[in-house]
């Protein structure tokens, strides 16, 4: 009686960490002691718990984040490669807090700057890649409030790319989520070096070449299942902050919590929202696989049909009221289209119903442009129709 008491509480300490799944967890919301958390769903942008979700605070190195999704939107966009050497300035080495100590003039490739920032929160790697896409500092910097900008971060300023405690320099909890849902659903490579726990790096300088070890500080990383990243932060000021994300099936969840009294609580709460998250939520996806869409009349066109397709996949995250075995769709068509028209017009919708209601939609748009038929077309229109080609 004895070992299966210990057993179960083994398996009940299990899930509360996510080394297991929780399944028979409570529907209930988490409550919670740090100042602010959100827990956001990937795919939709959903947000699926929230406390002083808008409130600004200081975010630390969670930062980082956004230091991190230019670096990966530079990489993508073809304007640096991972294989670029990196030349560290003397401003960049000269940063405290979190470091790898670099050393003015040294160089690494981007790859290892990513490692840097990514498992031991470099601040001087940070500066050394901002420097090196932007040219200062300072540069980088606006273009990370720019980029805040268009995500819809509407309660975020950033004064410098790590987080080191500085006036003006604040975000919120949901702009965190924001920010990192942009980043591991669009660059999820970032995994490849977020779930990391340790690993090592090189400095080569003029005075030989010596190893440094990366450990990471995010500590969901060994415990929880699916864990995907992301990152953690912390200063006297912002007290302890983390954006764990994770995934599971179909459903990818971010939860950030921010000024957590200690480095535990902010673990523990951060897989609390997410075990939540997973206990009482399903993600519904439809990628138009295997459907087919009709050719749509064009008048006026120097064509007579145009062929639609989905401007993108459909995503409903469902809550214990609703099954998602009921969701239906019907397609909806345009038979007014006149052209011209461009690549990618909309002429018809996807609707997403579930017993009646209405759950969403995706546009049909046209796969290309078409122009006005002129005279001589529509001769040739009448030609074919009477006398054949």
């Amino acid at each position: 009686m004895k070992r299966k008491r210990i057993l179960a509480g083994v398996c009940l300490l299990a899930v509360l960490i996510g080394l297991l799944p929780a399944t028979g967890a409570s529907a209930e919301e988490p409550v919670l002691s740090s100042e602010a958390v959100v827990l956001m769903e990937g795919s939709t942008g959903q947000v699926l718990y929230e406390k002083e979700a808008t409130k600004q605070l200081r975010p630390a190195s969670i930062t980082k984040i956004m230091t991190l999704l230019l670096i990966f939107e530079a990489i993508s966009d073809g304007r640096i490669s991972l294989t670029d050497q990196v030349s560290v300035s003397e401003h960049a080495a000269s940063m405290g807090g979190s470091q790898v100590f670099l050393e003015p003039n040294e160089t690494q490739d981007v790859n290892t700057m990513i490692k840097c920032i990514s498992i031991a929160s470099a601040n001087d790697a940070s500066v050394a890649m901002a420097e090196f896409i932007a040219g200062t500092e300072e540069a980088f910097v606006e273009r990370m409030n720019a980029r805040a900008k268009e995500l819809g971060m509407e309660h975020t300023h950033f004064v410098n790319c790590y987080g080191l405690d500085t006036d003006g320099h604040y975000s919120c909890a949901l702009d965190v989520a924001l920010m990192s849902r942009e980043l591991i659903m669009n660059h999820p490579e970032i995994s490849n070096y977020s779930t990391v726990w340790m690993d090592t790096f090189v400095h080569t300088t003029s005075r030989g070449r010596t190893e440094f070890g990366l450990t990471n500080t995010n500590k969901l990383i060994k415990s929880y299942q699916g864990i995907t990243g992301l990152k953690t932060g912390s200063t006297g000021l912002a007290k302890y902050c983390l954006s764990a994300t994770a995934r599971r099936g179909d459903m990818n969840l971010i939860a950030v919590v921010m000024a957590a009294p200690d480095t535990k609580t902010r673990f523990r709460e951060a897989a609390e929202v997410l075990n939540y998250g997973f206990a009482n939520y399903q993600l519904y996806k439809n990628d138009f696989s295997g459907v087919k869409f009709e050719n749509i009349p064009v008048k006026q066109g120097v064509e007579k049909e145009i062929a639609l397709v989905p401007a993108g996949p459909f995503a409903y995250l469902c809550g214990s009221e609703l099954n998602r075995e009921k969701i239906e769709m019907v397609l909806e068509y345009d038979r007014s289209i006149s052209a011209p028209f461009d690549a990618a017009s909309p002429a018809g919708r996807a609707v997403f119903t579930c017993e009646g209601k209405e759950l969403g939609s995706v546009p049909l748009v046209t796969v290309s442009g078409m122009g006005k038929a002129n005279y001589s077309d529509s001769l040739k229109e009448v030609w074919e129709r009477y006398f054949g080609r």
